[in-house]
């Protein structure tokens, strides 16, 4: 089993926004007079990444909301989640072909406040999706409760361990508020509800090879290590893989969260217990349907939550999961 699964894991390699019509929500005549660019019909969506699958399904349900609404959508994103500077030109690109709204998932919360507002002066309406950023200039934020969600995978992992032991996490990231709220919420969780596990100082890796080697230096450095937890679909993936290599599958829990192709088979095969996942095709569809309405200027909440479930070998048959995972 560690052969063929390792194969397969080589294969699957804001927080404050504005109600209403703030932030350029309206649209208007013309850009130079600061009021968008109404007479476009194109809406860009600037993600993280392309690397994971869940980033394609993000983008089919944009596409379809897209169509259905007579939108064009254009979806991009970097090579890699680690490709900050990458983004900021992606957005930069999607600002300057004056799309009648943008959407986008920030890498580094911080990093495009002045490209925000930059956009924002010319009344263009941007919707945060999967990470909120640090600006009041987003409509909206569609997103899941990342926190919640850690907390779910962190309730699992502790009776699967029995509510004793030392467990280990290791996160994708340290400047996406995904990152941040997917490692706080986990270990949050832990230090209120279960004070007999000791949680590891969280490593950081955000791609599946990083990330097992991770996860086997854990391991080593915590010979008595009961269980682990990885916070997107890379870390998890690598955590899983680097378990297997160092021939602890079945004497060491492992958690994560999204979905992709080796979590999948890992989870049928014993090798993971469980994950959460998200909703990525609602992520990608409201997302698309929120701009139009800021397009529009109808007001929207603060935050749209799109939404999560825990899903193990139990139940990844189940209608309402198969729905959200994606290989």
């Amino acid at each position: 089993m560690r052969k063929s699964f390792a194969a397969i894991a080589a294969v699957a390699a804001l927080s404050l926004t504005l109600a209403g019509c703030g932030g350029g929500a309206g649209g208007g005549a013309d850009a130079a007079d600061g009021k968008g660019y109404p007479e476009s019909k194109t809406i860009y969506l600037v993600s993280k990444g392309f690397q994971h699958q869940f980033w394609q399904a993000v983008k089919q349900g944009a596409l379809d909301a897209g169509e259905e609404a007579g939108y064009k959508v254009e979806f991009v994103g970097p090579d890699k989640e680690t490709e900050v500077d990458k983004q900021m030109s992606m957005l930069q690109t999607a600002f300057d072909s004056k799309p009648a709204a943008i959407g986008f998932a920030a890498l580094d919360s911080g990093a495009a406040a002045d490209l925000l507002k930059k956009i924002n002066d010319k009344g263009v309406p941007v919707v945060a999706f999967d990470s909120g950023v640090e600006s009041d200039i987003p409509v909206t934020t569609v997103q899941t409760d990342n926190k919640a969600a850690a907390g779910e995978a962190a309730k699992h992992l502790a009776e699967l361990v029995g509510n004793k032991g030392k467990v280990g996490l290791v996160c994708h990231d340290q400047v996406s508020q995904t990152g941040i709220q997917r490692c706080d919420g986990f270990m949050e969780w832990m230090k209120d509800n279960a004070p007999d596990i000791e949680v590891i100082t969280p490593q950081y890796a955000g791609d599946v090879v990083k990330a097992a080697d991770a996860a086997k230096a854990i391991m080593q450095a915590n010979p008595d290590i009961v269980g682990m937890y990885g916070t997107n679909e890379a870390a998890a993936t690598g955590v899983a893989q680097g378990v297997d290599e160092a021939g602890m599958v079945g004497k060491l829990k492992v958690v994560g969260f999204d979905s992709g192709k080796a979590q999948i088979e890992a989870i049928k095969s014993g090798a993971m217990a469980g994950a959460v996942t998200q909703a990525p095709v609602l992520i990608g569809s409201e997302t698309v349907k929120a701009a139009i309405k800021a397009i529009k200027g109808e007001s929207l909440p603060k935050i749209i939550d799109s939404g999560f479930k825990w899903y193990d070998a139990t139940n990844i048959e189940d209608p309402e999961i198969a729905s959200n995972l994606y290989e």
